[in-house]
């Protein structure tokens, strides 16, 4: 079926338009960026395969919803094993949130205008609910942003043990989400509605997922996402609350970055502008992959750069 059930505000607001604007105004952000943030031209040069990084790496953060770090820390990591370039953990931390800044929202533009102009769901699918979905970003973010930014200023926390304990939880949920999909919400229809228990869980992990996401640039919105995915709620719900908490997340953490001096801004004018085109890219993807087969990747990859980094840290 072709007929589309839109809110009010999508209705008011032509399809695409939000993105278009939102694009627009990342270009202006970018071009400022670029005029004003110091970079060495040589260094521009020897890191001529970032782009690439970015485009992949907003893809799978955007397809996901669980945010650019899982992506953008290890392969920074992995550079800095390799002599490739050598950034220090923090600044691994704060160029990641500098490119999910533009990425990310990106991504959650995308989202945000399918929410807006949502097809009718097919058989087994459910439609997504503003209200919803406002509930989900405005909740988990009341108590998140506060934390993370907290943390950012106050932390005396020993990184690498806070590493293992939210990697093996991730590791654990991403188990979960594998065999959830193909076991007991395999044929079963998806949940129509936020139930106040599940928003009482995210809450519950908002505090905790906001710390982690000061600390590794990526927490709150892979916890969202995984979670929602786990107790079988529509993809745009899942992903797309999941891309806007981390959008939100990365821009007001990269403020604290810009203020120390943390990020290394070569990076950031290199994989900024392929992360937003990859953010553009990730949810026509995500859709064509469709619920059942996103869920496996997403749970797998979760699993596997967990397990790396895991391993990376052990060494």
């Amino acid at each position: 079926m072709n007929a589309t059930a839109e809110t009010a505000a999508g209705a008011a607001l032509p399809r695409g338009r939000l993105v278009w604007i939102g694009g627009v105004v990342l270009l202006a952000a970018f071009a400022l960026l670029w005029a004003l943030a110091p970079a060495d031209p040589a260094l521009l040069a020897k890191l001529w395969f970032l782009p690439g990084v970015g485009v992949i790496g907003a893809i799978i953060a955007n397809t996901s919803g669980t945010g650019g770090g899982v992506v953008f820390v290890p392969v920074f990591n992995a550079l800095r094993e390799l002599g490739v370039m050598s950034l220090a953990p923090l600044s691994v931390v704060g160029v990641s949130m500098g490119i999910q800044s533009f990425g990310m929202t990106m991504g959650s533009l995308r989202w945000t205008d399918r929410l807006l102009h949502q097809p009718v769901p097919a058989e087994l699918e459910a439609q997504v609910r503003s209200r919803d979905f406002a509930t989900v970003v405005l909740a988990v973010l009341a108590l998140s942003l506060p934390a993370m930014l907290a943390t950012q200023r106050l932390t005396a926390f020993d990184q690498q043990d806070v590493l293992y304990g939210y990697k093996a939880f991730s590791i654990l949920l991403g188990l979960a989400l594998i065999a959830a999909t193909w076991t007991i919400n395999a044929a079963r229809p998806e949940r129509a509605r936020l139930a106040r228990t599940d928003l009482a869980v995210l809450l519950a992990l908002a505090i905790p997922g906001g710390m982690i996401t000061a600390l590794f640039s990526v927490g709150m919105g892979e916890l969202v996402a995984l979670y929602l995915f786990i107790r079988h709620y529509p993809v745009l719900l899942c992903t797309g609350a999941a891309c806007v908490i981390s959008a939100v997340s990365c821009i007001a953490g990269a403020v604290w970055h810009i203020e120390a001096g943390t990020i290394q801004w070569e990076v950031v004018l290199l994989a900024a502008p392929a992360a937003v085109l990859g953010g553009f890219l990730a949810r026509p993807i995500a859709l064509w992959l469709g619920a059942k087969r996103l869920k496996t990747i997403d749970g797998s990859w979760i699993v596997l750069s967990a397990l790396y980094l895991l391993w990376l840290n052990a060494r």
